[in-house]
């Protein structure tokens, strides 16, 4: 009964949110208030109705009813609890459920915290979210449907694929979703201030936030697939350039490049075009992300679906979104006017460079992500781009992004004298270079990949914390002005210091770990001991263990130094599900700050013994930790009561209007 409430809510809210798109932009055409109200009225029931209908589902998942379709399709009536609940979204029907609850969530917000909002805008900017919202629910009902039943049902469940019977599905997909929806707020700005026209300061700062908040997720939603793929499937990376992964980094970059554009559009009155088209562009790259996971066209173990009905009805809503937003914008950009002009030397200048230098990187890894694709439908043919193209096309470019970005902290607004402003950052960059030569000194091998990932680390690391010294002036000043002018620094200041500084490190993790990491694979009998980098390993045991739903190969590793004194035991797994037949690879992994030691138990041979996987990986973990304080950045840049979610002040407003 509670599946049928769940198919029915979910069609009241395509027809209430049809209702909601109509009376919001046709009353905020004629101004008519009470069509704007009603509008707004409407948007929490949608999400009402729209949870009402997800939860259905979960529960459908819980009790394992395996009349309904995609449960009996995704899920096992021995599976644990938690991944009964995060199976909901480990599939198309249900992930695509979780899409369309997190768009009338996010319009939800759009009502809640836009009070300040002038009335006429946020009607259509609803509108505009709404619409979005109604389409994505008629391609759910229409070829997608989570609630489709079972003519006569099965007494047991298919299962869930095992890679994904991972905590890492529980936080992953929600995280990256929230992020790839979240754009839609921006692009609904950007669609709203073509509309009518408005596109100023107090716009910008409308923007800044939402895109900040989706940032965030998408950060932290990216970071987790990162971490969940390293330590599951088994073959020790961090990132694969998979399609799928590409499709997730688009947005991401292109919502970076937007932050920094906004700031300029907001304080300097400039790249007002440049800005309303990015953020066009951020949610077009998610609605582009959504169609490779979902269509088949592009292979990927991240794929939902194959159908390529789906695929068509996909391309088509697509085509239609980003197509009409560009339509819209070639016709009203030119009405829209810079009133600040600025200088080739300034901080606007840095920007713009920051921007073209992040939409190149984007657009390396867009044609190098669809190329396959182009290839096959032109010439028939079956091609790989792989991660050497993309190392070796996109990292030039994130290398000017990491030089440039000291540089345009340090300079002032409009107009530079380079001798003057750059002045601070001369004994930084021969302390970074210096480093780097030390790096290059030291290591075995002379790679040059370690030595200017430290140079760059450092120089992006203390070039952002030397700004902050500059504002405070902690040697030339005495403590107590230091102290109240630190606590002074805006909320947005400091979320952009400790950004860059997580930014920073990821270089150095990644630089460090691409240079000096130890791979080591060979046959190992019981009692065997063999050595990788400063350790001595030895196979102990191998035995067989039962899980809830699987039964596991289950290694036994000694861990000790060349001296012979003991570490730890590790105990790297081979996992078999008999309900799906299939084979997964649980790692060990012993982590510190300073390296990972990552042990893969791979098949076992005639004689007896076993082949064993050893990786040495320096510093990885700086990787994740960046990403952490990249976020951490990020939150608290949202919290500055400057870029709350609902932004500019009456009094601000009243000025600009």
């Amino acid at each position: 009964m509670l599946i049928e409430i769940g198919h029915l809510s979910l069609i009241m809210a395509l027809s209430l949110s049809t209702i909601t798109a109509i009376a919001a932009l046709v009353g905020s055409f004629y101004c008519w208030i009470n069509w704007e109200r009603l509008a707004c009225s409407l948007v929490p029931l949608t999400l009402l109705l729209i949870s009402i209908s997800f939860f259905s589902l979960v529960y459908g998942f819980i009790v394992s009813d395996f009349s309904v379709r995609v449960v009996f399709e995704n899920s096992h009536s021995s599976k644990p609890l938690i991944y009964k609940i995060s199976g909901t979204w480990g599939n198309h029907e249900g992930s695509m459920l979780l899409w369309v609850l997190l768009l009338s969530f996010f319009a939800s917000l759009v009502i809640w915290f836009g009070k300040n909002l002038d009335q006429r805008f946020k009607t259509v900017v609803v509108g505009v979210q709404t619409s979005i919202l109604v389409m994505f629910l008629s391609f759910l009902i229409f070829t997608s449907n989570p609630f489709s039943r079972i003519l006569v049902p099965e007494l047991e469940g298919k299962g869930l694929n095992p890679v994904l019977q991972d905590p890492g599905l529980a936080f992953h997909p929600p995280f990256l979703y929230l992020g790839y929806v979240g754009l839609s707020v921006s692009f609904s700005f950007a669609i709203a201030a073509l509309l009518l026209g408005k596109i100023d300061s107090v716009w910008a700062r409308w923007v800044r936030p939402w895109t900040l908040l989706a940032w965030i997720f998408l950060t932290i939603g990216i970071a987790l697939g990162s971490w969940w793929a390293y330590y599951e499937l088994g073959w020790g990376g961090w990132w694969f350039w998979d399609p799928v992964e590409n499709a997730s980094f688009m947005p991401w970059l292109t919502a970076v490049a937007l932050l920094h554009s906004a700031i300029v559009a907001e304080k300097r009155e400039s790249l007002k075009n440049w800005t309303v088209l990015l953020a066009i562009i951020a949610f077009s790259f998610s609605l582009i992300g959504t169609f490779i996971v979902r269509s088949g066209v592009l292979t990927s173990v991240h794929s939902f679906a194959i159908d390529p009905t789906r695929g068509v009805w996909l391309l088509i809503m697509i085509t239609f979104v980003i197509g009409g937003a560009l339509t819209l914008y070639a016709m009203r950009s030119s009405e829209i006017s810079s009133n600040s002009t600025f200088s080739l030397i300034s901080r606007e200048s840095s920007v713009v460079s920051n921007n073209l230098l992040l939409m190149v990187s984007t657009m390396v890894v867009f044609v190098g992500t669809i190329w396959p694709l182009m290839i096959e439908i032109v010439f028939g043919e079956k091609v790989s781009v792989g991660a050497p193209f993309f190392n070796k096309a996109f990292t030039p470019f994130m290398i000017l992004l990491a030089m440039l970005m000291p540089l345009g902290a340090v300079l002032p607004w409009r107009k530079a004298v380079p001798a003057h402003s750059l002045r601070t950052l001369y004994p930084i960059f021969f302390l970074s270079l210096l480093c780097g030569y030390i790096a290059w000194e030291l290591q075995n091998l002379h790679n040059l990949i370690a030595p200017v990932g430290i140079f760059l680390s450092l120089w992006v690391v203390l070039g952002t914390w030397n700004e902050l010294f500059s504002r405070i002036k902690p040697f030339s000043s005495p403590a107590s002005i230091t102290v109240y002018r630190i606590l002074n620094i805006r909320g947005s200041e400091w979320g952009k210091i400790i950004a860059h500084s997580g930014f920073g490190l990821i270089i150095f993790g990644i630089s460090t770990l691409t240079a000096w990491e130890k791979e080591d694979i060979r046959v190992v009998s019981l009692g065997e001991p063999y050595g990788v980098g400063p350790y001595m390993l030895t196979l102990d045991n191998v035995s067989f263990k039962h899980g809830p739903n699987y039964v596991s190969t289950y290694a036994t590793v000694i861990v000790e130094n060349l001296g012979g004194d003991y570490l730890t035991t590790m105990n790297p797994e081979k996992r078999f599900f008999p309900t799906s037949s299939n084979t997964t690879t649980e790692a060990a992994i012993d982590h510190s700050f300073f390296r990972d030691l990552y042990i893969v138990l791979g098949e076992k041979q005639a004689e007896g013994s076993w082949v064993i996987r050893t990786y040495l990986k320096p510093f990885i973990n700086c990787i994740w930790l960046g990403a952490c304080i990249l976020s951490i950045g990020g939150l608290i840049s949202l919290l500055d009561k400057r870029l709350r979610i609902g932004v500019a002040s009456k009094r601000k407003l009243l000025q600009e209007s």
